[in-house]
């Protein structure tokens, strides 16, 4: 039997809008009430005494009310209902919040104005409900609706993150609290002299996560510009600044810098045929979209319980802007660590190893990909007809492509307002994985060799680099002296003095 939908599949189905991101909360009518949560998404089934009226005003009433605020849908329906039933409700209802958010939000997206004179009654509220999204921390009163604009980014662009349990969570991780731990076990002295492995060590796991960790230049090229620019830009999203570190990310040799004048894909080709996994808005939308990402970076900052929320809304909405011609991925993981920087969660010379933690096994890897693929697999579902090859043309920025996709004024609603609450939710807990694990393995390890290196300069002197040269020997090797150690250190022709150097590498034990 076909579920009789109400809310949001009401509309929907009446006016034949076909969103491509899901509906958080979906509802319908059945013999008996009853919730079913399945992969992030709520269906609620509800009795006949819920059913709303068979009106636009009713269901959007009751989706407001009920289903939470789906930005995407909310601009292809105000694209596409008759303005004269927006303004009849509002005649109707001229005091009821419900009316006076869905007519600023129609005012908001569209940029048309109804045939209102304005609301005289009546308390504000908000544009999100507070208690329920990630908003602007200073919103601004629409006199005109007695409105909050809470919406933490602009027309443009404005992503939601919806406050659910596993977002909750993440708000209520003291990352301080469990630094200050981490710096309490081990002092602050390891944890300042991890600091600087933890940036290479970073640097190269996000090259992996690209399938180029052997690029050793562009590995150390990446470490400078990270403990060079995290938390130093007033606007880390500025064409300029994103010009800048690009540069210092790919080196002065690089074909196409600054923001693309082209089309992009995401993808892979077996020599053949292309494999499209992501396309990217139109190049004319970014500036505009990236003053969208930087007016929520602005709108939520000062809050210490949103720093991973806003990292992971920063890294993941760059990525999915995908602003550059080349770059992208290592900005955005650039712009995590910025974050927490920027929000005083990290202090100066410590690089959290999100990338290492990613790549930490093959299941994590899986995480993050699906992560990415729970905002790009919908879109493809709905667009991959209308990615094709044509001729190939030579673009603004010098870009050759063949590249041809008929839907970007469609699909444009999908990139302005995407919900980033699964990305979210993924990103906290990678960083809590990072904070509590990889960072707590490495000042254990760290401490560890110290140690050794302690135990080891008591039997002979040398320099560190050599003390650390004869350790590694001993782990790899056991109690034998090798004939290059030999010869490199003639010293260990003394069997029993390598033998004292051996017990203290590995124990008397072993």
């Amino acid at each position: 039997m076909e579920r009789e939908w109400i809310g949001y599949r009401w509309l929907a189905g009446t006016y034949n809008i076909s969103p491509v991101q899901p509906f958080a909360v979906s509802t319908c009518i059945g013999k008996s009430r009853g919730v079913v949560f399945t992969d992030g998404i709520t269906r609620v089934t509800l009795t006949q005494a819920a059913r709303p009226e068979a009106t636009s005003a009713a269901h959007l009433t009751f989706a407001l009310k009920h289903e939470g605020v789906h930005l995407e849908f909310l601009a292809r329906l105000f694209a596409v209902i008759p303005q004269i039933e927006i303004e009849q409700w509002i005649q109707r209802e001229p005091s009821g919040q419900y009316a006076r958010r869905a007519c600023f939000l129609y005012e908001w997206l569209t940029g048309r104005s109804l045939a209102f004179d304005g609301v005289t009654v009546g308390n504000y509220v908000s544009a999100l409900p507070d208690e329920q999204y990630v908003t602007n921390r200073r919103p601004e009163n629409c006199a005109r609706w007695r409105v909050r604009n809470n919406l933490p980014g602009n027309v443009f662009y404005c992503p939601t993150i919806r406050r659910t349990e596993k977002i909750k969570a993440v708000e209520q991780f003291d990352f301080r609290a469990q630094l200050a731990q981490l710096e309490g076990d081990f002092g602050t002295d390891i944890l300042l002299r991890s600091a600087v492995w933890l940036t290479i060590k970073e640097s190269r796991a996000s090259f992996r996560i690209e399938h180029e960790e052997l690029q050793a230049d562009r590995i150390r090229r990446f470490a400078v510009a990270m403990e060079r620019f995290i938390g130093k830009e007033d606007d880390p999203l500025s064409p300029e600044f994103l010009e800048q570190i690009q540069k210092e990310i790919l080196g002065g040799r690089a074909l196409r810098i600054g923001v693309r004048r082209s089309p992009v894909f995401v993808g892979e080709t077996n020599g053949f045929d292309e494999f499209i996994h992501y396309v990217a808005p139109h190049w004319d939308a970014i500036p505009a979209m990236l003053s969208g990402l930087s007016k929520f970076a602005a709108s939520t900052a000062g809050q210490p319980s949103l720093s991973l929320i806003r990292a992971g809304v920063l890294s993941f909405g760059f990525v999915f802007l995908h602003p550059m011609a080349d770059g992208n991925g290592r900005i955005s993981r650039f712009l995590i660590n910025d974050t927490l920087r920027r929000d005083d969660v990290t202090p100066d010379r410590l690089v959290l190893p999100v990338s290492a933690s990613i790549i930490r096994s093959a299941s994590n890897l899986a995480a993050y990909n699906i992560a990415l693929e729970q905002y790009s697999e919908p879109m493809m579902q709905k667009y991959r007809t209308a990615c094709g090859m044509g001729a190939e043309i030579v673009c603004e920025d010098g870009v050759r492509t063949n590249f041809e996709f008929t839907a970007y004024a469609d699909a444009s609603s999908f990139w302005a307002y995407p919900d980033l609450t699964a990305q979210c939710e993924y990103l906290g807990g990678v960083i809590q994985e990072t904070l509590q694990i990889d960072m707590r393995r490495e000042a254990s390890e760290l401490a560890a060799h110290l140690r050794l290196r302690a135990l080891v300069k008591e039997i002979v002197e040398a320099p560190d680099n050599e003390i650390d040269r004869i350790i590694r020997s001993v782990q790899d090797n056991g109690r034998t002296p090798t004939g290059k150690l030999k010869r490199e250190y003639p010293i260990f022709t003394d069997d029993a003095l390598f033998e004292e150097v051996a017990n203290a590498v590995l124990g008397e034990g072993s």
